[in-house]
């Protein structure tokens, strides 16, 4: 890309990322999903108006570094702490039962190979794109019917919580694991040593912005200095231990979740990411997408991994509530509030194809997997909350 041909395909960007947004918005879709049609438009798919370029791509690597970062700052550690072990056994299963559902789907249409071969991990990633939950969408959902605070719901947004962690865990283990330079238990000493580490300064981090925060509140000074924590961790997990950047931008929203200002902060935040870095981020998956390369074959494998995507997290997060003591209609509704997939799904989705582990044209598998859950899920909970008969107590 010519030097300020950038700044041509930034205005464009933008503008049809602003613009598909809104008519997402109206659609009640996602409106991420209508900056990936964006995306889908201005490239090689139709119009190929802008071109996918690594200066691009490096600004989508921020995007996704803010995002991480800004769901870090929206975990409550309180929220875990109340249903606790239930709530990590729903989230164990919203993990492996996607995982094993998704590896297996992919092996059924491309063939089954052994471990550590490539098509091995293509089947893996799949997988894993399919653990993922979309924490704000089920947020969303739940306040507007006004349940986010009962024990149901409480205890959807603690798994959903606690299984995009596991989910960016698997994931780094699957990346070091894909990298032929390590071997399984180094990656998972070296992950495990990150964490350790993450626990031991990130209090001591967060003591000294909770004293920042005490003299300087709701100052510029907390959100700079918070995103300088955010870039570094994300290069000191990559560089010096071999776990993914995005593990060590979500560990620093983490630290500072529990500021005073860490609304505050996450707003700062969000202007940056929802005025440029998102929309390039979920527009240049748009653009690395060729839906010109989709066959009948990717077609029928969309339909089988959508289908997988929405079942597996209700079969499995609603079989282990079950064992946990919830009876009646909740099961359903944990399972059903467990399925939505967004920023996390994509993430994961342009990592695998960042190592070279899947093609552009599974993006659309993913982009319908968005878009679907994103919709049936407010519908069905509002379903299942708007019975007049009482729900059974829950044994919890």
């Amino acid at each position: 890309m010519e030097k300020y041909e950038v700044f041509r395909a930034l205005a464009i960007i933008i503008i049809a990322a602003k613009l598909f947004g809104l008519a997402a918005r109206k659609l009640k879709a996602p409106q991420v999903a209508g900056e990936i049609v964006a995306g889908l438009i201005l490239g090689p798919s139709v119009l190929g108006l802008v071109g996918y370029s690594d200066f691009l791509g490096q600004m989508a690597e921020i995007g996704v570094m803010l995002l991480m970062f800004t769901a870090g700052l929206e975990t409550r550690i309180s929220d875990l702490r109340k249903t606790g072990f239930k709530a990590l056994l729903i989230a164990c299963a919203g993990v492996f039962v996607p995982l094993v559902c998704g590896t297996v789907l992919y092996m059924c249409f491309y063939g089954f190979a052994p471990w550590g071969d490539d098509q091995f991990y293509k089947a893996l990633f799949v997988g894993l794109i399919l653990t993922a939950t979309s924490v704000s969408i089920t947020v969303q959902t739940l306040k507007e019917l006004g349940k986010i605070n009962e024990l149901v719901g409480t205890t959807i947004i603690s798994a959903a919580i606690i299984d995009d962690v596991i989910g960016i865990l698997v994931l780094t283990l699957v990346i070091g694991m894909k990298d032929p330079s390590q071997d399984i238990g180094n990656t998972l000493l070296m992950t495990g040593l990150f964490f350790l580490g993450s626990v031991v300064f990130g209090y001591v981090f967060y003591r000294v912005f909770k004293k920042i925060d005490r003299k300087w509140p709701h100052t510029r000074r907390i959100p700079i200095i918070g995103l300088a924590l955010c870039f570094a961790l994300s290069y000191i997990a990559e560089e010096f231990f071999g776990v993914a950047d995005i593990t060590g931008a979500y560990v620093a929203g983490v630290i500072l979740s529990s500021l005073d200002d860490s609304q505050y902060i996450s707003r700062k935040m969000d202007i940056n990411s929802y005025m440029i870095f998102g929309p390039v981020f979920f527009a240049t998956i748009g653009l690395q997408t060729n839906i010109r390369d989709v066959d009948t074959s990717i077609l029928a494998f969309s339909v089988c991994f959508v289908l997988v995507g929405l079942l597996s997290k209700i079969i499995g997060c609603g079989l282990v509530s079950f064992l946990c003591g919830f009876r009646g209609k909740d099961n359903l509704k944990i399972g059903c509030g467990m399925m939505t997939r967004g920023e996390v799904a994509l993430i994961v989705a342009q990592r695998a194809l960042s190592v070279g582990a899947l093609s552009g044209a599974y993006f659309t598998s993913v982009i319908l997997l968005i878009i679907i859950s994103s919709i049936l899920t407010p519908v069905i909970l509002k379903l299942l909350y708007s019975e007049k008969a009482p729900a059974v107590k829950s044994e919890v």
